[in-house]
């Protein structure tokens, strides 16, 4: 346990967190939205600071991140909690601190990732942002060892923090749950805007791919999947976005995504986006990066087994077009 940064004390012992969009206000004994932040006696704590819930060593496709050292390795380590309330969430387990976990503090988990040869750690499995005392100060350490660090996140979290922490960030795989505001407000508990506003920041100082899940008749229609791609289009066309196939868990039971629908997303999205893929399913055409330019085969990939075919550094072997990867 850890005071907590980023929060002001109020009147009468309550206290405003300051670290995400939610601005928890929280009398003594409360805890935010996220389950992990406490109100002890007028005082701020994040009860997780130097715990973990799940960790292994992963490929880095599983974050997933396709054009960050493709092939390679990574120290993956979550708790639990989370600052959404996603009706479908698929880490539920997680979110609600329904697991036991383990010590491990910053100076173990940048040892861990030093002596099992992984290009970094990524923090992911919860929402890592809700930890962001333990995520900064072992960013900071494992910067010093030449080291990665990778955030998967849902992305919501205020200005400041944000800018305290992307220093240290390598790369990011942003989950971008719609791009309508309601859906964000009526199924994940949480606002549209900050997540947006991180997206376009977190694009200028690191590497960063975005992950949509589909859930079956709820954020795909076409309509809405042209808006993303427009959106996203207009940032940047190099950013790569997952589709993601959504299936039932916690307290959504809509079938899975059609098959049909996601190659529908991924036909869609190719033709304003250089690189889309889709996860949650096998497919050749859907993992696979090709030249933006000359569309020859570069990367191949077989559920998480990666090949290098036609790239030579960063750029295309064929024509010599460069290619967003970082390897």
């Amino acid at each position: 346990m850890r005071e907590a940064k980023y929060y002001h004390k109020e009147e009468a012992g309550e206290v405003k967190c300051l670290l995400c969009p939610q601005g928890c206000r929280l009398v003594s004994g409360e805890k935010g939205k996220c389950l992990v932040r406490e109100n002890q006696g007028g005082t701020l704590y994040a009860l997780t600071y130097g715990k973990v819930a799940a960790i292994q060593m992963d490929p880095i496709e599983k974050k997933p991140l396709y054009h960050f050292y493709p092939g390679q390795q990574i120290l993956s380590l979550g708790a639990i909690g989370c600052n959404l309330s996603c009706q479908f969430c698929q880490n539920y387990h997680l979110v609600e601190g329904k697991v036991p976990m383990d010590s491990l503090t910053p100076e173990q988990a940048v040892r861990l990732a030093r002596d099992n040869n992984s290009v970094g750690i990524a923090y992911t499995y919860n929402e890592p942002l809700i930890q962001f005392e333990y995520v900064l100060d072992t960013a900071k350490m494992l910067k010093e060892e030449g080291l990665n660090n990778v955030l998967v996140t849902n992305g919501l979290i205020n200005p400041k923090p944000l800018e305290e922490l992307l220093p240290f960030i390598d790369a990011m795989n942003i989950d971008l749950k719609s791009i309508r505001e309601e859906f964000y407000q009526e199924l994940c508990g949480g606002f549209r805007d900050p997540v947006l506003k991180n997206i376009e920041r977190s694009n200028k100082v690191c590497h960063i791919e975005l992950t949509n899940l589909l859930v079956t008749e709820t954020n795909d229609s076409i309509e809405e999947l042209r808006d993303l791609v427009d959106y996203v289009a207009s940032l940047d066309q190099d950013i790569p976005v997952h589709f993601s196939r959504y299936s039932p868990q916690y307290k959504m039971s809509k079938p899975p995504t059609p098959v049909e629908k996601l190659m529908e997303a991924y036909k869609l999205a190719r033709e304003r986006l250089n690189y889309v893929y889709l996860g949650n399913l096998w497919t050749e055409e859907g993992s696979n990066t090709y030249c933006p330019k000359c569309k020859s085969l570069l990367i191949r990939r077989q559920g998480y087994s990666t090949s290098i075919i036609d790239l030579k550094g960063k750029c295309c072997q064929e024509c010599g077009q460069e290619v967003r990867i970082i390897n």
